[in-house]
């Protein structure tokens, strides 16, 4: 067995936004914590849009001055587009109170954000780490780690949290996973120069594009402050072949078949190697057991379309801290009350606007004239994040959307 090096409060695996809020929310209250992550930061990762539900939880962290200082792209809202339809939310116009605005990032300089922000609070990381093992005990929980260079260690602690996102450590190493409900879907995206011109793009929010001729298909474009943008395209997964398909020129052709946003993409440089990820939609057994619990896309993720990953990321980090701090004080929580069921409300929200996305009750609500400002305010409520606000009957019904698009239709 490796020697054991070091015993803290709270071990965290993984540096990215769940990992770094939650260490650094524990570190706020005064714990000792340890981040084990496996890559190096800055590092590539896609989520670049973030939603102003977001801003209430880095804020509370003490994270959100940081964030500001660093000068990404201003957004304040989402864009749809379906051949020649078109119509927008504008999250200052929501039904729920709070944050209207966020930004859309490049993930690698965001996450190194949160990350210097986590080790000036007094959170140890350390880079290049990979947890091989995880060994239960009934006074702690130690796990093993292979550094990229040295001798295997062990470290134990009072609590662990994964917030390894795709990497999904603990649900791998504990027989956790189960499978999603969503369909297998596979997206291709890239980073480009953009040379936007065409007036019709706002940079303050994030594109959406609906294939004009198959639903299911959809396209994102999210802007950057440098003149760059994250676009992507999201595919049934049996339109796309491994070995027959070059990821660059699939990506290009299904952008050429998207209408409006190939013409506003008409001057684009593809200067960046286009990643492909497939599978992603995930889910889990449980999110939490004895002395852990699992954040963001390590317990679940549903689906890139509405850019809820980083926002269900920091607000079971928020979550999970403050149930964290509870038990190391000795009082006993409710996991499933006071972390599991809070957490699955917005998640669950989210679930069936992405079901309904694919479904087309969704995008025939979005597309249509007759919704009204006030339904229109409270389906942008759940646009920007605001999934766990039970004031609103999308929320606390989220089946309500059927009755929708069936008024929408008629």
């Amino acid at each position: 067995m490796a020697e054991l090096q070091g015993r803290y409060d709270v071990i965290v695996i993984g540096a990215g936004p769940s990992g770094s809020v939650a260490a650094t929310s524990l570190a706020n209250y005064g714990y000792r914590v340890l981040v084990l992550e496996q890559q190096h930061f800055p590092r590539f990762s896609i989520g670049e849009s973030l939603l102003p539900q977001s801003m209430e939880f880095l804020e509370q962290a003490g994270m959100l001055q940081a964030v500001v200082e660093a000068g990404f792209q201003y957004k304040n809202g989402a864009a749809f587009c379906r051949g020649h339809e078109y119509d927008y939310f504008d999250f200052r116009q929501k039904f729920s109170e709070g944050w209207g605005t966020t930004f859309q990032v490049q993930r690698g300089r965001f996450d190194k954000t949160l990350a210097d922000v986590a080790e000036q609070r007094g959170v140890e990381i350390r880079y290049g780490q990979v947890v091989t093992a995880v060994d239960q005990c009934e006074s702690d929980i130690a796990v093993e780690v292979q550094p990229e260079q040295g001798d295997a260690y062990r470290v134990s602690a009072d609590f662990l949290l994964d917030g390894s996102g795709f990497g999904r450590v603990l649900p791998r190493l504990l027989n956790l996973e189960k499978a999603s409900q969503l369909g297998t879907r596979i997206a291709l995206f890239t980073h480009i120069e953009d040379n936007i011109r065409d007036k019709r793009f706002d940079r303050n929010k994030i594109l959406i594009t609906v294939h004009p001729e198959n639903p299911e298909i959809w396209y994102w474009l999210i802007p950057f402050s440098d003149g760059r943008a994250s676009v992507g395209v999201v595919l049934p997964r049996s339109l796309y072949d491994d070995v027959s398909m070059e990821q660059q020129a699939t990506l290009q052709r299904y952008i050429g078949e998207g209408g409006m946003l190939s013409e506003v993409l008409a001057n684009a440089v593809f200067d960046t190697p286009v990643r492909t990820l497939g599978g992603y939609s995930c889910d889990v057994n449980s999110l939490y057991g004895e002395r852990f619990a699992l954040l963001g896309n390590a317990g679940e993720f549903l689906d890139p379309v509405f850019s809820s990953g980083v926002t269900i990321a920091l607000k079971s980090a928020t979550l999970a801290a403050a149930t964290v701090h509870r038990q190391l004080q000795g009082l006993e929580p409710d996991w499933q009350s006071e972390y599991a069921a809070p957490l699955k409300t917005g998640i669950d929200t989210f679930r069936v606007f992405v079901e309904g996305w694919y479904d087309g009750r969704l995008q025939d609500v979005i597309f249509a004239d007759n919704k009204g400002d006030a339904i229109k305010a409270m389906i942008s409520s759940i646009l920007a994040g605001y999934a766990w606000d039970t004031r609103n009957p999308y929320v606390r019904e989220p089946n309500r959307l059927t009755t929708l698009a069936e008024l929408c239709r008629a």
